[in-house]
């Protein structure tokens, strides 16, 4: 599992492919960020020309774009995600990450991916795995009902989701070391504002993965700032 992981942002299927290609042999593992317009905007794609896309997809029976290129994740940045985890799955998402803050059911949701999805947090995490993300003000104390069912927690690094490009919150820091102290063997990655200047200060924080958006994006050169910041994560024993 990379320590790494690119965040891509896109406007539609064509935007989406386009930006997948880049990371092609670069990258193993890719996070899509999937906005509603709801409970974060603007929206992206699947969600951009409406919300009949991501429906119309799963009943055709397609896949994700380079699926055999790279393993998926898909951060639901949505309202009431559980209407469509199902389907993120069908595309051939791995691993899903559903924002604790989107949602009025969250045990339904732990239940639904043991019942209708044969998830168990420590069987196969390669095929499927599922973890809560955090907003900046969201007390994690909210996970503790779940934290035995799910992979990892991740942490948003920024304030407002939604955006690539968004200011690093450095009161992150503090809750990733307090969340820790109580949880020292839980998986967290964090979100949002990741780069070369903030990765240090979050692998000493105990960050085990670091998802990167526009960092990657716009470098003067991807593989060599991909490059840069994997040999960050080594210094500090994280590893593919």
């Amino acid at each position: 599992m990379s320590a790494i992981v690119p965040a891509v942002l896109a406007a539609s299927r064509h935007d989406l492919e386009e930006k997948l290609g880049r990371y092609v042999g670069l990258a193993p593992a890719i996070q899509i960020d999937v906005i509603d317009g709801e409970f974060a905007a603007p929206a992206s794609w699947p969600y951009a020309d409406g919300d009949t896309e991501l429906r119309r997809i799963a009943m055709r029976g397609q896949t994700l774009p380079f699926l055999d290129k790279f393993k998926f994740e898909v951060d639901l940045m949505v309202r009431d995600p559980e209407k469509i985890i199902g389907s993120w799955i069908q595309l051939g998402a791995s691993r899903i990450t559903v924002h604790i803050e989107s949602t009025n059911y969250p045990a339904r949701i732990v239940a639904d991916f043991k019942q209708k999805y044969g998830h168990e947090r420590d069987f196969a995490p390669d095929l499927l795995s599922f973890g809560f993300a955090l907003g900046a003000d969201t007390n994690p104390f909210v996970l503790e009902p779940f934290i035995d069912a799910i992979n990892y927690v991740q942490f948003m690094g920024i304030e407002r989701i939604g955006k690539q490009g968004e200011p690093f919150d450095p009161k992150v820091i503090d809750r990733i070391k307090e969340f820790r102290k109580r949880h020292p063997d839980m998986e967290v990655q964090v979100d949002g504002g990741v780069n070369n200047e903030t990765a240090p200060k979050l692998l000493s924080a105990g960050v085990d993965r670091l998802v990167v958006g526009s960092a990657l994006l716009y470098a003067a050169d991807l593989r060599k700032e991909l490059q840069y910041l994997t040999g960050l994560t080594e210094q500090y024993g994280r590893y593919t």
